[in-house]
């Protein structure tokens, strides 16, 4: 009798560890899909700090050159005048 518990002790260890084992991969494969999908989300939070970075430059570009524009009308607009005072001269 002693013996019989042993034995079904050694039966349900090994139905463990082999529900263990192969519970083991399921784990594994959740930790790397885990991993590759921060990797993912790591690589576009890069690219869209790149892509904000980029549109500030182009912002400030737009921006400079709206301000020249603005100034060469200006410019423009005051020689218009010169010439005017001066043919009215």
């Amino acid at each position: 009798m002693e013996n019989g518990y042993v034995i079904l002790g050694i039966i349900a260890l090994l139905f463990l560890s082999m529900y263990g084992y192969s519970y083991l991969s399921v784990v594994r494969e959740k930790m790397v899909q885990k991993r590759e999908q921060k990797a993912q989300l790591d690589k576009e939070e890069l690219r869209r700090q790149r892509r904000l970075k980029n549109q500030e430059i182009i912002d400030e570009k737009v921006r400079l050159f709206n301000k020249r524009k603005e100034e060469i009308q200006h410019e423009l607009m005051m020689l218009e005048r010169m010439r005017e005072t001066q043919k009215v001269s």
